[in-house]
């Protein structure tokens, strides 16, 4: 499949071509990213596009820059891909021959291997506040839905005829869009404008991976969070008979653009990943969510998250990121890039209890997605995996004289899948299923539909059944499915597989940024898993699914209302705004949990609970432009080489020749200082701007442990004039002049006017999370003193 400015065919200019270095061209092949040095750039008098030019710096080291593959007896180009906008390079087959030889010209700068990244509703609206009660209009009547806007999706395939995709009743897409939808005319349409598929690269990793020629796989993900951010109402959606009301996006009225760069078992190649970004920039897309990443955290020269999401910003494209699946472990997060925003998981406020009562009459707390009628609730024999670890994972176990017509009661974990458990277990007989999930989990429950009634019981549980298993020698139970219930007061509670901070690679930023719906989302799937026969005909189309990667296009299409009220908002001004009035307090208006239910920290829930409607007039933001990323990358030990490389096509430069920006003194709507050195006293410097109508005076309030003190200088802020600026400074100490007793303290500084609220995160550590230049020592954490 050709693509519009990338070369398909290997282009040499014969006149003028470099010649060619004959090299010995049977070594092994495979995908390298180079990167050329700046300032070189093509000659438009010998080269008529970027890719000629690209393809004579490949030819100059290989045989013609062609190859014979025994997998491929046809000739194969060498260059795969040639970027405009995301990186000043290419991707190529090379072998390490040819990448010495390369390594030796003047415009070389470095050749990165290939790489692989992975992948990390009907009630979110509302909950969300965007579509309002009675007499008090939403986010969405401020916003008309996101008409209008282009969102764009890089993931895995896309179900483009699924109801969530029509097109009825939407406008044409703006005339800036210059992108295509390969789909034909039945499944493109106003609504899904834009589908692709990016597999150049990733074809010649994996076996089996040949031209898709349409965005499709089997996978339920890429269609989950399109429908998640931008999906149109559907009537009567649900998850297996179960959260019965009407599916719509975050922005039901925006345009989708959709590119496929992920492949079921395969993962997301980088080269692919930049090539998506680059074309999608040049098509006019206002938003970017990407549910994917890198959990390594590599560094933001050769992290194409980063590259591409600094082109996109210096474009004023927004751009949102998932945090990564992870959790709860510590310095997990992915995605640390500041000019990213960077999204955590948490529940939502719906539930779908299904209680075990157990034969002594107890009661213990569960829930299920799949709550079958014609399911009777009388009790059954109770029994329980005999292999080792009780997860049944054993099928010589899980035989129908052993669990036929009986409830089973089974652990998370094993070799085999809960919903590859519920099938076996089906299959024998069994009436029903109890799954344990892990201690880690803690209170939250991640759903999924099975092939038989289930009921996932939190950890904590357990004793209590095994209490009454060891009480008897007949156990039986009975499930009671009570159906939907909205309104749990404990949500929102940070997610166990959220991704937690500090940042490794950046860690004077907070990471995550923010939180928002992850848990037990239901949205649009090609074809739900787990049951073979759902109980009505649009149970066929949505499923529930949880994660990051469903959390992320939640703010992504939040963002596009955002950008929708206010078009001329930087994204450094969106995110501000997202965060400086997120929410820190559940439904019971007292702290968030996290799942081990103890008070939610900063490192896991970022700023907080997204408040979209808070959210669209936030009264001041932190704001920037994308040049004003530049000193902070040179204060972070990146050279000009490398500096010049990320920020491409901006022009290259100097860091000699700019003011060192350090990760504090960032712009950045959260605080993060450390006070390991005497006299343990740090200032903090930022800028903000008044994006309200009228004159507005802002008093400073910080809130930190009585062990540290605050001053704010000046501690009110007077403005005049909608986009008036004000700067301030922040000095954060310790009270008696010693080093912190604390290993961290967190708080918060607030500037409060008649109107509103700027709420920023703070995090106060007494000693660096890792060694002063993580990016050489990859991040290799500090044991503390």
């Amino acid at each position: 499949m050709g693509y519009p400015g990338r070369l398909a065919v290997l282009l040499l200019v014969a006149a003028t071509a470099t010649a060619v270095v004959a090299h010995n061209d049977t070594g092994e092949h495979k995908n390298y990213l180079v990167i050329v040095r700046a300032p070189y750039e093509y000659d438009t008098n010998v080269y008529k596009n970027v890719s000629s030019w690209h393809a004579s710096l490949v030819s100059s080291v290989c045989d013609q820059a062609k190859e014979q593959l025994d997998a491929d007896p046809e000739a194969a180009t060498r260059l795969i891909y040639s970027y405009r906008n995301v990186i000043n390079g290419f991707a190529a087959r090379l072998t390490e021959d040819e990448v010495h030889h390369m390594s030796e010209k003047d415009w070389f700068l470095k050749a990165l291997p290939e790489k692989t990244y992975q992948l990390m509703t009907t009630h979110t609206p509302r909950m969300l506040g965007l579509t309002g009660p009675m007499f008090h209009p939403g986010v969405w009547n401020r916003t008309n839905m996101g008409e209008g806007m282009i969102i764009g999706i890089l993931d895995g395939g896309i179900a483009g005829s699924h109801p969530s995709f029509d097109g009825t009743g939407m406008p044409p897409p703006p005339a800036k869009w210059k992108g295509r939808c390969d789909f034909n005319s039945s499944v493109c349409n106003n609504k899904l404008i834009g589908a692709r598929s990016f597999y150049e690269s990733a074809k010649w990793r994996w076996e089996g991976i040949d031209d898709p020629v349409l965005p499709i796989d089997d996978s339920a993900h890429g269609t989950h969070v399109s429908s998640t951010a931008a999906g149109a109402f559907v009537p009567g959606a649900n998850a297996m008979g179960s959260g019965f009301g009407t599916a719509a996006g975050m922005a039901p009225r925006a345009h989708l653009a959709f590119y496929q760069v992920c492949f079921v078992g395969k993962g997301c190649d980088r080269d692919d990943i930049l090539a998506a970004i680059d074309d999608a920039l040049d098509e006019g897309i206002d938003v970017l969510s990407m549910s994917l990443g890198d959990d390594s955290a590599g560094d933001f020269a050769a992290d194409p998250i980063a590259l591409g999401g600094f082109s996109a910003v210096m474009r004023d494209v927004f751009v949102c990121t998932s945090a990564g699946n992870q959790g709860p472990l510590p310095a997990t997060v992915a995605n640390e890039a500041p000019w990213l925003l960077t999204v955590a998981a948490a529940t939502t406020d719906r539930s779908f209890p299904a209680d075990v009562k157990l034969g002594n009459g107890v009661e213990i707390t569960g829930e299920s997605h799949y709550q079958p009628s014609t399911y009777g609730s009388v009790q059954q024999p109770l029994v329980m995996d005999t292999s080792a670890d009780g997860t049944c994972s054993d099928k010589t176990v899980l035989t129908a004289a052993q669990v036929a017509g009986k409830i089973v009661l089974c652990h998370s974990g094993g070799n085999l899948t809960n919903l590859e458990k519920g099938s076996i277990l089906h299959d024998a007989g069994a009436v029903a299923m109890i799954i344990i999930f892990p201690v880690d989990a803690g209170s939250v429950i991640m759903l999924k539909a099975h092939a038989l009634p289930a009921t996932h019981v939190a950890y904590k549980e357990l004793d209590k059944i095994m209490a009454y298993v060891n009480s008897t020698q007949s156990p039986s139970a009975q499930l009671l499915f009570k159906g939907t219930v909205l309104g749990n007061r404990l949500a929102p509670v940070v997610a166990p597989f959220s991704s937690r901070g500090p940042s490794r690679q950046n860690q004077g930023i907070l990471k995550p940024d923010i939180t928002g719906p992850g848990v037990n989302i239901i949205a649009a799937v090609p074809m739900p898993n787990g049951l073979p026969q759902p109980p009505n005909e649009m149970a066929y189309k949505f499923d529930v699914m949880s994660g990051t990667s469903m959390a992320a296009p939640h703010i992504g299409g939040i963002a596009v209302l955002i950008k929708k009220a206010h078009p001329t908002w930087s994204p450094a001004a969106i995110k501000s705004a997202m965060m400086t009035t997120a929410d820190t307090m559940d439904g019971r208006r007292m702290q968030m949990l996290d799942q081990d239910g103890r008070p939610a920290n900063l490192i896991s829930m970022g700023a907080g609970f997204i408040n979209p409607i808070k959210a669209m007039n936030p009264g001041l933001v932190y704001n920037q432009s994308a040049h004003d990323y530049i000193p902070y990358l040179c204060g972070l030990g990146y050279n000009d080489h490398e500096v010049t490389s990320i920020i491409h096509p901006a022009p290259p430069l100097s860091c000699k020749q700019l003011p060192v920006i350090h990760q504090k003194d960032l712009n950045y709507p959260s605080i993060v200082v450390y006070l390991d050195k005497e006299p343990y006293a740090v200032n903090v410097s930022r800028a903000v701007t008044n994006v309200d109508n009228g004159v507005a005076v802002y008093a400073a309030s910080v809130e930190l442990p009585a062990s540290l003190s605050a001053k704010v200088t000046p501690d009110l802020l007077g403005f005049r004039e909608m986009n008036e600026v004000q700067t301030f400074t922040v000095t954060i100490r310790t009270k008696d002049g010693q080093t912190m007793k604390d290993r961290i303290a967190e708080g918060q500084l607030k500037w409060v006017s008649r109107k509103h609220v700027v709420r920023s995160p703070i995090v106060v550590s007494r000693k660096k999370f890792f060694k002063e230049n993580a990016m050489a020592n990859n991040g290799q954490r500090v044991g503390d003193s």
